[in-house]
C-alpha cells in the first residue's frame, strides 16, 4: 500500500477507474429527542460516472483553494483517498474539514482507512488547525470506523455542513 499526495493534474475519472464505491447499508444513527438511536434504513450506495465527475471537480477546488488530497494505491491502482479543506472554520477557526475520505471496496478491513486518516489528520495539525470537522455518513459502519479513530461529536455544528447533508453525524477529531 502507497499513500501519497495527489496532484490536480493527476484527478481525472480514468484515476477512478479501479474504485469501487459501493456499500450495502442496512442501518443509520439518528438523533431523536436529544439522543442517538440506530435505525433500519436499508440502500445500497453505488457511485456512477456523473458521481465520480463531480468528484473529480471538488477534490480539484480542494487542492486549487489551499487544500490536500491523498491517495492510497495498491498495485498502482488508486484504492482510497482522504481530502482536507484549506479554510478553517468554528467560532475560534478551530476546525479544517475533512471533507471525504472512502476506501474502495476491496481494500476496507486493511488499515487503508485508518492510515488515510491519520495522515489527513496530520496534514490539518501542521497547518493550524486544532480540530478536524467531519460530516459523516451515519451508516453504522462509518460511524464505527470514526469512533474507532477517536472522533466525538461535534461540539459546534457548522450550520452549512447540516443543510447539505441533515442525516450526517457531525463530528470532530481533536489534533495532538
Amino acid at each position: 500500500m502507497e499513500l501519497r499526495e495527489l496532484r490536480e493534474g493527476e484527478l481525472n475519472r480514468e484515476l477512478f477507474k479501479d474504485f469501487d464505491r459501493f456499500q450495502e447499508v442496512k442501518e443509520c444513527w439518528r438523533k431523536e429527542n436529544g439522543a442517538w438511536v440506530v435505525k433500519e434504513n436499508p440502500f445500497t450506495e453505488q457511485w456512477k460516472d456523473e458521481d465520480y465527475e463531480v468528484l473529480v471537480k471538488c477534490l480539484k477546488n480542494t487542492i486549487r483553494t489551499g487544500g490536500v488530497v491523498f491517495g492510497c494505491f495498491l498495485n498502482g491502482k488508486l484504492k482510497g483517498f482522504t481530502s482536507v479543506e484549506g479554510t478553517p472554520f468554528g467560532k475560534e477557526n478551530q476546525y479544517l474539514d475533512l471533507s471525504s475520505l472512502h476506501v474502495s471496496r476491496d481494500l476496507r478491513g486493511q488499515k487503508a482507512g485508518s492510515r488515510l486518516f491519520k495522515l489527513a489528520a496530520e496534514w490539518a495539525g501542521k497547518h493550524g488547525a486544532r480540530k478536524l470537522y467531519i460530516s459523516s455518513h451515519s451508516s453504522v459502519e462509518t460511524q464505527a470506523f470514526y469512533k474507532a479513530m477517536g472522533c466525538a461529536e461535534a461540539r459546534e455544528y457548522d450550520k452549512e455542513h447540516v443543510d447539505r447533508e441533515p442525516c450526517d453525524c457531525q463530528l470532530e477529531y481533536v489534533l495532538e
